[in-house]
């Protein structure tokens, strides 16, 4: 299927590393220009500079999504650099804090919050005036199965949940301005280098009676397959989808492992 992305440019946040960065490589396959940001300096040059390697156009900024000036200058480079801006994905985000309330304190909260709910509604701000100069676009909040389902770490859940519904307002507000927001929400993903991955290798045992447990299809998802579904919801063939929470967990269950 043509998703008829070509020519498009996205901007792209935790653009380096797992979910975000298969994200990053499914829109170059389409055709997408990739400006890519993330905290590490040496990683977003490095990815931009593999894409450029293949043709693909490539604008890397380092920078703190939880700075609001850092991230809007990231925004502005990037479609200065990449001449306009179509597409974004809030991909960055994490919890600070314990899985227990009495093991998070009020900046764990804070910080939590401002991942997770504050980054992606200023990222969009200050892609917005970029996104009307080309009549429109779509924006992509990655979001999580926490969010609609208990998970240990309560602060995470909070903000997920908060995720979620600020992407269903968001499409409303944005709306009249052609501008298509959407959520999705990926159950536990695994990948070399990730935290499913290092709790695969510190406990085999209790791993493999999690999976067993919590997920029908018999494993965790890939990057890839989250990605698929996300090129999808940014593309015009999903151009009456908005305001959604799409779920991509293969029916899993309990989002997280006992405290994690």
């Amino acid at each position: 299927m043509d998703l008829g992305l070509a020519g498009k440019v996205a901007f792209v946040t935790g653009a380096t590393r797992g979910i975000g960065r298969a994200i990053v490589l499914r829109l170059a396959d389409e055709g997408c220009a990739i400006g890519l940001c993330a905290r590490d300096a040496d990683e977003v040059q490095r990815s931009a500079g593999e894409l450029s390697a293949l043709g693909v156009g490539a604008h890397g900024v380092a920078a703190d999504v939880t700075d609001e000036a850092a991230l809007t200058a990231a925004v502005d480079e990037c479609a200065r650099e990449l001449r306009g801006l179509d597409l974004v994905v809030a991909n960055a985000g994490g919890a600070a804090g314990g899985p227990l309330l009495e093991e998070s304190s009020a900046a764990d909260w804070e910080q939590t919050l401002a991942l997770n709910v504050t980054h992606p509604a200023t990222l969009l701000r200050a892609a917005l005036p970029h996104l009307r100069a080309r009549g429109g676009g779509a924006a992509l909040l990655i979001a999580s199965i926490s969010g609609i389902k208990p998970q240990p770490r309560a602060q995470y859940a909070a903000a997920k949940a908060a995720e979620i519904h600020l992407a269903h307002t968001l499409a409303r507000e944005l709306g009249p301005d052609g501008i298509r927001v959407n959520a999705l929400s990926p159950g536990s993903i695994l990948f070399e280098g990730g935290g499913w991955a290092t709790r695969r290798e510190a406990e085999p045992e209790a791993f493999a009676a999690w999976v067993q447990r919590e997920f029908p299809l018999g494993r965790l998802g890939t990057p890839k397959e989250v990605a698929d579904v996300a090129a999808f919801l940014l593309s015009a063939r999903a151009s009456w989808i908005s305001g959604a929470n799409v779920v991509v967990d293969g029916a899993q269950n309990q989002p997280g492992m006992g405290g994690y």
